[in-house]
C-alpha cells in the first residue's frame, strides 16, 4: 500500500528534527578556515575581519546550539574545540592589530562571550570542558594564536572527523622541528608538554611514551634533553 505523503511528510521532519539535534552544521566555520588559513597554519586576521558576518553567524549558532546528551562524544568534542578556536579569532580580532595575544589583559580569564546565555572565557572551554575529555590530543587543536602553539588546521573539526584529525594534528605538532627538535642526539620539546605534563600520563604511560607514538625519531638515551623557548607572536 503506498504511504499517504502526509506520512512521508512527517517522517522526514521527525527525521531532520532529530539528526540536527545531534549534529552541528559547522559548514561556516570551515568555510572562515578555507578562506583565511593558510595549509601551513598562518592566520589571515585582516581576511577574518573582512569576512566579519560569517564569524559572527558562527558565533550565534554556537550560543544557540550547545551539546546536548544525544550527541556522540565526537561530536560534542568537535563543538568545543571548534568553538575554542573561533573565539580565538574573535579575542584577537576585537583588539586587531596586535604583536602577541599576551599584549591583551587576562586573555584566557576574560568572560568574554556567551553560550545558551552563560558567559565564558577561553580558560573555562579548555580547563572545565575540553581537558575533562581525559584525551590529550586536544592539546594539538586548540590554538593560542602564537607562533609555537600548534598550527591552526583551516578546516573544521567534525564528530565523523576529528579522530583521525587529532592524530594528524599530534603527528605535525611533534615532528615539527620548530617546535619540537628530536634528533638521535637532542632532544628540546615544546613547554606543552610541561605545562600539561599530567594530561599526557594516559593508558600507564608518561610524556615521552605519548610523543613515542607520533615522533618518527624516538626518544630514547639523547644526551641532550631540555625545552625550547616558547614564542607567543601573533601566528600570522
Amino acid at each position: 500500500m503506498k504511504t499517504p505523503l502526509y506520512i512521508t511528510i512527517l517522517i522526514t521532519l521527525l527525521y531532520t528534527q532529530v539528526y540536527s539535534q545531534t549534529n552541528f552544521d559547522h559548514s561556516t566555520w570551515d568555510q572562515a578556515l578555507l578562506l583565511n588559513v593558510s595549509e601551513e597554519g598562518k592566520v589571515d586576521y585582516n581576511g577574518f575581519m573582512r569576512d566579519s558576518s560569517q564569524l559572527y553567524k558562527y558565533f550565534k549558532q554556537l550560543s544557540q546550539n550547545p551539546p546536548q546528551e544525544n550527541w556522540s562524544r565526537e561530536e560534542k568534542l568537535a563543538y568545543w574545540i571548534n568553538a575554542y578556536n573561533a573565539y580565538t579569532i574573535k579575542l584577537v580580532i576585537d583588539s586587531y592589530p596586535l604583536k602577541s595575544i599576551k599584549d591583551l589583559e587576562d586573555p584566557w580569564g576574560k568572560k568574554f562571550f556567551k553560550i545558551k546565555n552563560e558567559w565564558h572565557s577561553l580558560g573555562d572551554l579548555e580547563h572545565k570542558i575540553l581537558r575533562k575529555f581525559g584525551d590529550p590530543r586536544i592539546h594539538f587543536a586548540i590554538n593560542c594564536a602564537s607562533f609555537s602553539c600548534p598550527v591552526v588546521w583551516n578546516r573544521a573539526y567534525t564528530g565523523s572527523n576529528v579522530n583521525e584529525a587529532l592524530d594528524t594534528q599530534a603527528e605535525k605538532f611533534i615532528n615539527d622541528p620548530t617546535r619540537n627538535t628530536i634528533t638521535n642526539e637532542v632532544v628540546k620539546i615544546s613547554k606543552i608538554f610541561t605545562w600539561y605534563k599530567k594530561d599526557f600520563k594516559v593508558n600507564g604511560g608518561d610524556v615521552k611514551d605519548f610523543i613515542n607514538r607520533y615522533a618518527s625519531v624516538k626518544i630514547e638515551k639523547q644526551s641532550k634533553k631540555g625545552y625550547k623557548e616558547y614564542d607567543w607572536s601573533l601566528n600570522e
